[in-house]
This record gives C-alpha cells, structure tokens and sequence, in this order.
C-alpha cells in the first residue's frame, strides 16, 4: 500500500494564484471521494526574494518525497541579479527530463486547420538553449560585436524524451512525429535523433514519422492528421512547439503541462503540472481567466497518483477530466473560448459535473 496521496501546492503570482485556488477547489473531499495532504509552498516573486529563493529548493524537496506538486503560474523578473525563474530550479530540483504538453480538441470550440486528433509535444525540460551559457566580445554596440552562446544537452535527456514519446503514442494510439534539424546539426540535435531512432527499433507497434522541425511546423499547419500525434523535441524547440499547438484547439489554457522525473527505468518518480501560460496581470481580479489548464492540472497529478497505486485517483482523474470538457461542451465557457460564464462559475460547474459522476459511478458499482 502506498503512503497517504500527499500534494504539494506551489502558489505563485497574480492571476497564477487566483486560478491556482480556483483549481484546487475540485480537490476537495466532498468534490473527489479522496483526501489528499495539500502542502503550501509560497513561491510567489515576493517569498522568493525574501527567501533568495530557498522556497523553491523546500518545494522541490517536498515534490521529490510525496512524488506530486501542482504549480500556479509564476512571475520570473528580467534582472539578471534577481531570483530569476523557479521553473529551472523545480525543474533541477526534481531532476525533471521532460515536459508534457497535449492539446486536445475541446468540445464547441472549433479547432484550426482541421485538427482533431490529440498532439503531445514531450520536450527536453532542460538543457539546449536554457542554462545555456552565453558571452559578447568586441565594441560594445559597435557594428563587429559578436554574441556567442554555448549549449548543451545530454544522452540522458535525450533517451527520456524519446522513451516516453513512444511510450505516449503507444498509450495514445498514435505515432512519433516530427523531430530536431539533425540534417543542419548532426552532432548536436542528431543525438536526439539517434536516441528516437533507438526506440523506434525497440518499439515496432508504433509508427514513426520522423520529420524534420520546420517541415513538422508547417505539417502542424497544415493539419488533418489521421491519428494522434506525439512530437518529442529539444527544449527550446519544445517551448515553441507548445505556445503553437495549444492555440490550434482553441486557447493555451485548454490543456495542462507535466513535468516529469523517472527512476532507471522510465517509471515516474515525480510528476509536477502547471498551466502552460503565464501570470495574465491584465486579468487580475476580474474573475475571467479560464482556470481549465489549472484545473486540468490537478486531473493529471491524480491520473500519475494511479499509477503509483493510490487507490480511487484515477476515478477521479477522470472525473474531472470529463467534467472539464462536457461544460464547454454544455457551453459553459470564458471569454478566451467565446464564452461568458467567469472563472468561479465554470470552476463550479465542474465540481457539480464532478460530485454527479462520481455519485452514479459508485451507485453502479463502477471503479473506472
């Protein structure tokens, strides 16, 4: 039996808080049928100023004990003398290698370019052009000022990422799309390529498309795929690959982003999920943002909760995940999907949508 589902919540900055305690309204016993642990961990720009960012390295310690965190969106200052940006450091801290991200169709919100089926980008989470160092030299603004800026990535990173990528199509019933330019960087990207390569071999169920990355952005255009796409991608590649695809099905606050740890082999040691976008100061305090990402967030820690074997996660993983698309489906949805309803009402509709499942499930009998 595994110890008691324990969660820690990293709170953050702005509209990031104010959907984040939003979200965890569906967490509630009476909401779920669990009872999970909350941990509060303040990392807002304020706490971590005040801490020089010990706040994270507690939160990242917590996350590598319990297996579990659900992050709200963070301000990263621009000094180069600041905190800087907690996701590095939570990333580091858990020894995160990939990063999660699925777009999916979301019901009465039409999709652009025909795309229906799912698209997980599963991106390096460190590495490549972020950590990367980077120097000048010449005249300062002078017309013969070089930047120079050195990157890495490692064989370790690049195996998780292509690991789990199949792993993903496999569970998804779709096929490895897409990939780094190995054509124009054959020592550098081409070792993601290789290690997708590898697993290509040891995975022969899964079709594979390798695609070279501007002719996969211009597929992702073009879309109409005819099954699910899983696209496993370097860091910085990734990133863009993302703020791409979750617009496609109607707004980057549609869908979560995972972060994942895994032990020697694959299996997950620690799953952290956020919302992909940022604080949205302009949406401060006007109870509109769309809370779906956070709120979706909080369904995948459950769904990897299952998976470490605690009992009636994934009932209520599902749950919410059904709940969240059945409401837009209904039509109850905020301005970003065209939409009126605010942020407290879709939440509480949710959680209506959530208690009613969960009650007839078990009035059936059925534990999903």
């Amino acid at each position: 039996m595994p110890d008691p589902l324990k969660i820690a919540i990293l709170e953050g900055d702005e509209t990031g808080q104010e959907l984040l305690e939003q979200a965890i309204r569906v967490l509630a016993p009476d909401v779920i049928g669990l009872e999970p642990v909350l941990v509060n961990y303040d990392l807002s720009l304020e706490n971590r100023r005040a801490t020089s960012n010990g706040v994270v390295t507690e939160a990242a310690q917590a996350m590598r004990d319990c297996g579990f965190g659900i992050k709200a969106a963070t301000i990263t200052p621009e000094g180069k003398d600041d905190v800087g940006s907690p996701n590095r450091l939570l990333r580091e801290g858990i020894d995160g290698k990939v990063i999660v991200r699925t777009g999916r169709r979301i019901p009465g919100v039409t999709p652009i370019g025909g795309t229906y089926h799912p698209i997980s980008v599963v991106r390096m989470a460190v590495g490549d052009a972020y950590g990367a160092k980077e120097s000048r030299e010449g005249e300062e603004g002078g017309p013969d000022e070089v930047a120079f800026r050195v990157e890495k990535i490692s064989r370790s990173v690049c195996r998780a990422v292509s690991e789990y990528a199949f792993r993903q199509a496999r569970k998804m019933g779709g096929q490895v799309f897409g990939g780094p330019k190995w054509t124009v960087s054959p020592v550098y990207e081409g070792m993601l390529k290789e290690e997708m390569d590898k697993a290509a071999a040891a995975y022969t169920d899964v079709e594979y498309r390798p695609m070279l990355i501007d002719a996969t952005y211009a597929a992702l255009i073009r879309g109409s795929s005819e099954a699910p796409l899983v696209i496993p991608a370097l860091n910085r590649d990734g990133d863009c690959l993302s703020d791409l695809v979750m617009p496609m099905f109607g707004s980057i606050a549609g869908a979560e982003s995972v972060l994942l740890a895994f032990d020697d082999e694959y299996k997950t040691s620690a799953a952290m999920a956020e919302a992909p976008h940022g604080t949205a100061p302009t949406l401060m305090g006007k109870d509109v943002a769309n809370p779906m990402a956070m709120i979706l967030s909080c369904a995948a820690v459950l769904h990897y909760a299952a998976t470490a074997g605690h009992d009636g996660a994934e009932r209520a993983s599902r749950a919410i995940y059904e709940s969240v698309l059945e409401a837009t489906a209904a039509g109850v949805k905020t301005p970003d999907l065209g939409g009126h309803h605010g942020t407290t009402e879709f939440t509480s509709e949710v959680i209506t949508r959530i208690k009613n499942k969960i009650e007839v499930w078990s009035s059936l009998g059925t534990t999903v």
